[in-house]
């Protein structure tokens, strides 16, 4: 399963709406409250998140509608009072990492709901139109401007990434401050008036000088690192000459089907690759299958 896909919750998009059946919700004995240090996630069992009962909302927050499970329990997050995001290169620590890597596919996708949304309303606390506060609303999916009216809902980044191929290589890049030996597929966010293809042959030639024609959607995936749609592609490169991008790139290079096959059986190799919840590792081992 590609990481952050596969959530269990039922978004309740009609609850929302209705201001009384939210009030239930929240008042029900049963609620779920989302354990959360910062935008970290709290692991009580392995693979799992850690939740406790609505009743631990702290004082000042504001509780946002995650969705309902299987028996219609209504799970929150909560949007702590003061709230900052770090924007560091650190936020995403081995910490968080080691987490990720440990947390269960449909764990994994409440958790990405979870701090996506919560990441948007710490960085959209006022009205693009007007510049007032505005206020939280429909259950945390929305924030409406008391001044102007305004309403504000959280956006999703579309990225392209994706492999380039040529006589059985695939195209992998690495970035700067990666770790050590780590290439992945090249990325980028697409631009207004893009098609989805149009970006992927844009961001190839602009990282690596490698020029492409047909492209080919394999697969997309959320990422929650703030708020992305990840497109995965391949496209079929037309010649193979390398000009890395300096600003975009520390290095590239072609890898052979069968390296990145080995690489990704655990064996060693020139790179080391992206890791399993990340969909680069999905799109290279869709590639690798031939």
């Amino acid at each position: 399963m590609i990481g952050f896909t596969g959530g269990t919750l039922d978004r309740a998009d009609a609850l929302r709406h209705d201001s009384e059946g939210l009030a239930a919700a929240l008042a029900d004995p049963r609620a779920r409250l989302l354990m959360l240090d910062g935008l970290m996630p709290a692991m009580v069992d392995a693979g799992m998140l850690g939740w406790t009962t609505t009743a631990d909302l702290a004082d000042g927050a504001e509780p946002i509608l995650l969705g309902l499970d299987g028996e219609g329990v209504p799970h929150f997050a909560a949007l702590l009072a003061g709230m900052r995001v770090d924007n560091t290169p650190a936020v995403r620590s081995p910490q968080l990492m080691a987490a990720l890597h440990a947390l269960a596919p449909g764990e994994a996708a409440t958790y990405a709901a979870a701090r996506s949304v919560i990441d948007w309303h710490v960085r959209h606390r006022f009205c693009a139109n007007c510049g007032t506060v505005t206020a939280l609303f429909r259950a945390g999916w929305g924030r409406k401007c008391p001044n102007c009216a305004t309403e504000h809902f959280p956006r999703v980044d579309p990225v392209v990434i994706m492999i380039a191929e040529h006589d059985g290589r695939a195209l992998l890049g690495r970035g700067k401050n990666w770790p050590a030996g780590r290439y992945s597929a090249l990325a980028g966010f697409m631009e207004p008036g893009e098609s989805i293809e149009e970006a992927v042959a844009r961001e190839i030639v602009e990282e690596s000088g490698v020029r492409v024609g047909k492209v080919r959607y394999v697969a997309s995936q959320p990422w929650p690192f703030p708020s992305s749609l990840m497109m995965a592609c391949i496209a079929e490169a037309e010649d193979d000459a390398i000009t890395i991008d300096p600003h975009e790139l520390e290095d590239a290079m072609w890898v052979p089907r069968e390296m990145v096959r080995a690489v990704l059986r655990g064996e060693d190799g020139p790179f080391i690759a992206p890791p399993p919840y990340a969909i680069a590792f999905t799109l290279l081992t869709e590639w690798a299958k031939g």
